[in-house]
């Protein structure tokens, strides 16, 4: 749809919901603080916006495990990754339900357990995008295979910079005297050639 992949639009639409979810604690946590009540409502709307956006980012991500090139490694990270969203997910929806029930007017033992339990998710949220991180930038998750080998030939012919355009060097051992042809991804640990 619009020339998007399901794996794209699962990259379209999760980075803004996490946000939204973790300002819609911080807007609860500052209201409870304050004692502003434009705050909490703050914190109402961008939970709502977080949670339908979120559950959308998960629908989106269901779709591309199906449709992207992967092994066991991303199996293992996307099925991590998978568990993590719906828990993650599952204590937003449950925080927001709960307001709603009790209609953003609730007593102070349970503000104190949804702020906890707000606590909880964004937690879930780092380590959702955590899990959703190192499929991308460990294991290239949603680069189709075909396209991997042609960037990997391509990194290996090198390239030439023009006169006057900054290099960087590599940082290498002691040992290793021969100048490097390539540049390592960033986050690369340090090795030799």
């Amino acid at each position: 749809m619009l020339g998007y992949d399901a794996p794209r639009w699962h990259a379209l639409l999760n980075d803004f919901p996490a946000a939204l979810l973790v300002v819609a604690v911080f807007f609860d946590l500052a209201a409870a603080a304050g004692k502003r009540e434009s705050l909490k409502w703050a914190s109402a709307w961008t939970l709502w916006a977080g949670v339908l956006g979120g559950w959308a980012a998960v629908v989106a991500g269901e779709l591309a495990e199906s449709s992207i090139d992967h092994g066991e490694a991303i199996h293992e990270l996307m099925e991590q990754h998978e568990r993590r969203a719906l828990i993650t997910m599952s204590i937003f929806t449950a925080i927001l339900v709960w307001k709603m029930y009790r209609r953003f007017a609730m007593p102070r033992v349970e503000e104190l357990v949804m702020h906890v339990l707000g606590i909880f998710g964004v937690v879930g949220v780092l380590y959702t995008g955590a899990a959703g991180g190192r499929m991308m930038f460990e294991h290239a998750a949603g680069i189709p295979t075909h396209t991997m080998e042609a960037e990997i030939q391509n990194r290996a012919a090198g390239h030439e910079h023009m006169e006057g355009e900054e290099h960087d060097e590599h940082e290498h051992g002691a040992a290793d005297t021969v100048k490097a042809t390539h540049v390592d991804p960033p986050g690369t640990p340090p090795h030799k050639h």
